[in-house]
């Protein structure tokens, strides 16, 4: 069952087309990442879909509300947590927590095992009466989440949830998002930590407005099932770098940590060829070995096929 279903969406602001002629499920229980680098139309997207931002033409259905006709409707219906706002820092937990059960229009009871619900979720037992602005970035992300999902909404959307958390939180907001996948709810989620999309049943990556490429992790790292992957590390990189980007063989290089990513043109093509050519030109490889193609690999590639 699709719990969202857009088709043909777009938004202009002017002449400016923010997004255009976008189309996609998420499913009940789904996590659908939506990637796409800053001005893409990632937030434009999700505002039409929230019911914040009436789309210019196209159709999004929303736990079976159309966003056009009935916006509020729809807010009712899910829970949203933004990159920017989503908690008031000057209040304490426990006062965020009431103040959102108010806005959801809980009642006392079950707003009592919704406090309950959150504190625990968050690991906040014990700070109830601590300012917000006072916590760790991990916790507030955390409190933020579980203020959204306090009327236990089934979609919730969160725009960049984990920015600007460390890697332990983040590991921990994730574990979150997985326990709403196993309860039903469907997520859409947008991140710039690409190793977070791997946890995403389904992606979709969204380039100058567009829906450049969608589907499972695997569908699209099979775009370089012709087009194999070596990881060349040298004792001078960016030498290797240029040296790989002279040989008819490379298709495109990128520098991926400390090692480089090569893209060669054929699977015919082996790692014996590369290192011969580069230990002939005076730089040899430290290693050669094929790799499995990364999400950044994707994003990248999708990037510049979109551009050109």
């Amino acid at each position: 069952m699709n719990a969202i279903e857009v088709r043909h969406l777009s938004r202009r602001f002017g002449d400016f087309v923010a997004v255009n002629d976008v189309s996609f499920d998420v499913r009940a229980g789904e996590i659908f990442g939506f990637l796409g680098s800053n001005g893409a139309g990632k937030s434009t997207t999700i505002r039409m879909l929230c019911g914040l931002l009436r789309p210019s033409s196209g159709t999004a259905i929303v736990g079976g509300i159309d966003v056009t006709k009935d916006p509020e409707g729809v807010k009712r219906r899910i829970g949203y947590m933004s990159q920017r706002f989503s908690l008031y820092e000057k209040l304490t937990v426990d006062q965020n927590i009431t103040f959102f059960g108010g806005i959801y229009g809980l009642s006392k009871e079950r707003l009592a095992d919704r406090r309950a619900f959150v504190l625990d979720m968050a690991g906040l037992r014990g700070r109830e009466h601590t300012l917000t602005g006072a916590l760790s970035a991990g916790w507030r992300q955390r409190l933020a989440l579980g203020c959204a999902i306090l009327h236990e909404p089934p979609i919730v959307f969160l725009d960049e949830p984990t920015g600007g958390v460390d890697p332990l939180s983040r590991r921990q907001f994730w574990r979150l998002i997985d326990d709403l996948s196993r309860a039903g709810v469907a997520v859409l989620v947008t991140t710039h930590y690409l190793d977070e999309a791997e946890h995403c049943h389904r992606i979709a990556i969204i380039q100058a407005g567009r829906l450049a490429a969608h589907g499972t992790v695997k569908e699209l790292k099979a775009i370089f099932a012709s087009r194999p992957i070596l990881e060349v590390r040298a004792a001078e990189p960016v030498a290797a770098m240029r040296a790989l980007d002279d040989m008819e063989e490379v298709e495109k290089t990128s520098i991926f940590g400390t090692a480089v990513h090569a893209v060669l043109r054929s699977s015919d093509i082996t790692r014996e060829i590369i290192a011969g050519r580069l230990t002939a030109a005076g730089i040899p490889p430290v290693s050669c070995t094929f790799v499995e193609p990364s999400l950044e690999d994707v994003f990248l590639d999708v990037a510049e096929r979109t551009a050109a």
